[in-house]
């Protein structure tokens, strides 16, 4: 059964699921932070999933990004996985402008994080989940 690593479950907010994966918003406000996390036991990598599993990721992350430019019009999506810290899998989706706080580097580390007000996260999370909501995604999560 699919479990979210408590440190994800932690630092983020669920904002609703596609067919393979959990769409989360990370809560540093510094950056509109989305992260894909496929709903499968035991993967840390993606070539621990199936053929069918990988690409449905790439369909998935897509779709993700799409949306992410036409919500925040950004200068860059940066797309990665890492797991340094959480061995979950998980692809982080990070818009970036050039005038945000880490530009041009990573944003790890960079900034302290910034909390979300309840009006921000709230409108963070639906303008995202509106732009998405059709048969290939539904907002809210299990």
């Amino acid at each position: 059964m699919f479990e979210l690593h408590p440190r994800l479950a932690v630092d983020t907010v669920a904002v609703g699921d596609f067919p393979l994966c959990r769409l989360l918003l990370h809560r540093d406000a510094n950056y509109p932070w989305f992260i894909l996390v496929p709903r499968r036991e035991e993967i840390t990598e993606i070539y621990h999933l199936s053929e069918e599993d990988r690409q449905q990721l790439t369909r998935e992350s897509c779709l993700l990004a799409e949306a992410l430019v036409d919500v925040f019009s950004p200068d860059k999506i940066n797309i990665a996985t890492l797991g340094n810290m959480v061995p979950q899998l998980h692809m982080h989706h990070v818009v970036r402008y050039h005038a945000d706080g880490a530009w041009p580097s990573p944003i790890w580390g960079a900034l302290p994080p910034l909390r979300y007000s309840d009006e921000l996260l709230h409108h963070r999370v639906e303008s995202i989940a509106n732009v998405l909501e059709g048969p290939d995604f539904t907002p809210g999560a299990d």
